[in-house]
């Protein structure tokens, strides 16, 4: 199945992690394939290493990215992750792709919702697709099985309360 986690609130990429466990749990290999990040530095991911079922690939620089500072290695850094999650999804060599904020990457113009879409189209049938991010196309909802939406109610962060270590990341 193809599935979408988009929305403003908090909890995207933590849900699709939440399914990599439960995957992992039940024998899966998954591969989680983050776009805008830079190397993983959150402590889900970083204990997460520790699996030899799991992989992360990032393709990043910087850990927020603003539409209107984007860079041409932004751009290239996008390709190039797309290009990984193809080669991933069209293997048999994983159970489960988690494509982390490529629905962000689609937003900000860095790749091409056709891509992607040809890209969920082509997918192996034994390939479960997760795809995250704000701003999920309408044509990649339509394709996608399930579709869910996180919205933002209170924040901690609208008070001025930074991330903290070990809670938001």
């Amino acid at each position: 199945m193809v599935h979408i986690i988009t929305g403003d609130g908090k909890g995207k990429t933590c849900s699709a992690i939440g399914m990599a466990v439960r995957g992992l749990g039940r024998g899966m290999k998954v591969l989680l394939i983050q776009f805008l990040k830079p190397q993983a530095g959150s402590g889900e991911i970083l204990y997460l290493k520790s699996e030899s079922r799991f992989a992360c690939l990032n393709f990043g620089i910087a850990s927020f990215v603003n539409r209107s500072r984007l860079l041409p290695e932004d751009i290239r850094l996008a390709s190039q992750g797309l290009e990984a999650a193809e080669k991933a999804v069209r293997s048999d060599e994983w159970d489960m792709v988690i494509l982390d904020e490529v629905l962000l990457a689609v937003d900000f113009g860095l790749v091409s919702v056709d891509r992607v879409l040809r890209m969920v189209e082509e997918k192996s049938g034994a390939v479960e697709l997760v795809l995250t991010g704000r701003n999920a196309p309408a044509a990649l909802i339509e394709k996608a099985d399930l579709v869910s939406e996180i919205r933002p109610v209170k924040h901690p962060y609208w008070n001025g309360i930074q991330a903290r270590e070990g809670i938001e990341f």
